[in-house]
């Protein structure tokens, strides 16, 4: 087989997201060897065959179905894995009905890897990755949430076509929870290397930012109303942070990890903040500037994370 660039990467769990994630891996080429792991083997190897049966069409990717035995040697292991939330189930439900589920994953990776690199995108995502460092023991900088990534690229989707600009030219933030108290920081925000206020006042445009912020957060549940289930921007979302490990790049992406006493309050569990991203992990996170309604809105968000956290280590 031709090599790409050398790298295996596990997924695990073979669902919708979870097979949206390989396809992408794929279809980038962003490794050589791409394996889907999930307790289901034969949705699994239905997964794998499909993806890999259109390589002759992109690249020369080797995509199978195989065991936990395969986090031997994964530069990167992506856990997607756990049940979806149902009608009328809370967030704390979900998560200490998923809790259980991420232990014994966590569990059967550390039993072949060694110092891996997680990305956790199980939902509730910032509690599971808090999980999954607390269980792993591995140092916070190799356990990376999903977090915020896709909701700040919802978010800059949705100021982009307010404006009629190119998302490319926003730059936008929400940080905190990846669920309903997520923060937008609109006084960082820039369009085009001006600031917020400085674009509407130039252009005479003048966003309702509530409605933006509110389309924002509830753009997943949308989704989901409309087709049952998301999958696709957070693959691209994924995608992109094992871009940025797999090419040590040196990104800075809105992802969750769980935060040192250097943050003061905000430490002890995985909050999302603008981290710098390589391959070794997350190398830095940034304290972005917000002003003082956006910062007690993150306080919020902060002990509503510290909250569910504790609600689910009781059980």
């Amino acid at each position: 087989m031709q090599s790409t660039n050398g790298k295996k990467i596990v997924v695990v769990g073979a669902g919708n997201v979870g097979e949206a994630i390989a396809y992408t891996l794929m279809a980038k080429a962003q490794a050589e060897d791409i394996v889907l792991v999930d307790v289901n083997q034969d949705r699994a190897k239905g997964a794998a065959l499909d993806i890999a049966h259109g390589t002759s069409f992109h690249h020369q990717v080797q995509v199978r179905q195989a065991g936990y035995e395969e986090c031997a040697g994964a530069d990167i292991i992506i856990i997607t894995a756990g049940i979806a939330r149902k009608p009328g189930q809370t967030r704390l439900e979900l998560a200490k009905t998923n809790v259980s589920i991420i232990r014994s994953i966590t569990e059967s990776i550390m039993k072949y890897a060694e110092n891996p690199l997680i990305i956790v995108v199980s939902n509730p995502a910032d509690v599971m990755t808090t999980e999954v460092k607390e269980f792993s023991g591995l140092p916070a900088h190799r356990v990376i949430g999903s977090g915020t990534s896709l909701d700040t690229a919802r978010f800059r989707y949705n100021i982009s076509t307010e404006l009629g600009v190119n998302v490319k030219d926003v730059q936008a933030y929400i940080v905190g929870e990846h669920g309903d108290s997520q923060v937008p920081v609109w006084s960082s925000a820039i369009v085009g290397g001006l600031p917020m206020t400085e674009y509407e006042e130039q252009t005479g445009i003048s966003l309702d930012k509530a409605a933006i912020a509110e389309h924002t957060k509830v753009g997943g549940a949308e989704v989901i109303g409309l087709k049952g289930a998301t999958f696709y921007g957070v693959a691209m979302s994924v995608s992109t942070i094992v871009e940025a490990i797999t090419k040590d790049e040196g990104a800075i992406l809105p992802v969750a990890h769980v935060l040192d006493e250097s943050f003061g309050e905000w430490a002890g569990v995985a909050v999302s903040l603008p981290c710098r991203i390589g391959g070794e992990g997350i190398e830095k996170s940034f304290r972005i500037p917000m002003n003082e309604e956006e910062t007690q809105a993150m306080n919020h968000s902060v002990e509503i994370l510290k909250g569910f956290w504790r609600q689910v280590k009781e059980q």
